[in-house]
């Protein structure tokens, strides 16, 4: 792993990191969410970043808490976040790695269920998505994006059955 710590940079409204070796930028925006636009493009016009060259790693009500789903482009879905960043980059142009945190069953409960922690057992989900995600680092580095989506995007294997052991008669 890419060991990168994380520093407060005001002008870019966020904590940001290096990884060197790897040639890539992390940022974690500190602004609401409605706002975390101003934040991505700070950073990527003060280091000329594409938005073909970035990663939006977001939660998705769509998906079953642990789910990943790696993909270019494509629509916002309502996430105020991805509306907020597709205004300030001018392109909807960009990689998103959608994080699934299951949906809370009714639509008048979803400001609540996203505010709010993660139950223990979906919190253990989605950490293990994002460990197999994270897993397909090396893939994402050297832009093979094709096979880094293969692997994001197939479902999990289970765990495998402990065999049964049979009592004798």
């Amino acid at each position: 792993g890419v060991g990168v710590g994380l520093a407060r940079e005001s002008r870019f409204h966020g904590f940001v990191g290096q990884a060197r070796s790897a040639g890539i930028w992390l940022l974690e925006p500190q602004t609401f969410m409605n706002r975390s636009g101003q934040s991505v493009r700070a950073l990527a016009q003060f280091y000329r970043i594409l938005p073909a060259e970035m990663l939006v790693v977001h939660d998705e009500l769509d998906l079953l808490p642990g789910q990943m789903r790696l993909k270019f482009g494509g629509g916002l879905g309502g996430h105020n976040g991805l509306k907020e960043i597709t205004a300030h980059l001018g392109t909807q142009g960009y990689w998103r790695l959608r994080v699934g945190i299951g949906h809370p069953g009714d639509r008048n409960e979803v400001i609540n269920y996203v505010l709010k922690p993660p139950r223990r057992e979906e919190r253990d989900e989605i950490d293990a998505g994002l460990d197999r995600a994270l897993a397909t680092w090396p893939l994402l580095a050297r832009g093979d994006f094709n096979a880094a989506t293969q692997r994001i995007n197939s479902k999990p294997k289970p765990p495998a059955a402990e065999p049964v052991e049979k009592e004798a008669p």
